[in-house]
């Protein structure tokens, strides 16, 4: 099984980041490590992610769990459980106007010690976009 995650305290509402990380078509305005997000970030919907660290690879997931502000989950992978990539989403009020923003990719599944060889070390893109989160969160609308 492996895992990236990160978290970073941000200075603004849960419910301004949360429309900033649902909206997918802006994306790109703000996120650096994307080419490009395709679909509808919502309750079931599918999304179509095209990460820069994977030039020409798309990443289809499912927006599995979605509970604004608080948490979303997408997940992807192969059927019957075979391969399975999900990517977490968490915003924890602190006070002070402060949010802690969690972010966490687990793969797992019965093909996961193969396939994870091929997947790089994504804690540099993690880390990213959580910073790109934060600077576009903190400068307001």
């Amino acid at each position: 099984m492996k895992i990236f995650q990160v978290s970073t305290a941000i200075r603004a509402t849960p419910d301004a980041i949360w429309e900033i990380l649902t909206d997918a078509s802006r994306y790109t305005s703000w996120n650096t490590t994307v080419d490009k997000v395709e679909g509808r970030i919502a309750p079931g919907e599918k999304v179509t992610v095209h990460a820069k660290l994977s030039p020409g690879r798309a990443f289809p997931v499912k927006v599995t769990q979605f509970d604004p502000p608080r948490k979303m989950i997408w997940t992807g992978g192969m059927p019957l459980g075979l391969f399975r990539g999900e990517r977490t989403f968490s915003l924890t009020p602190c006070g002070e106007g402060s949010v802690e923003f969690y972010m966490k990719e687990v793969f797992s599944g019965l093909l996961s010690p193969l396939i994870e060889r091929s997947i790089p070390n994504l804690q540099p893109a993690f880390d990213e976009f959580a910073a790109a989160l934060k600077k576009r969160a903190e400068a307001g609308s």
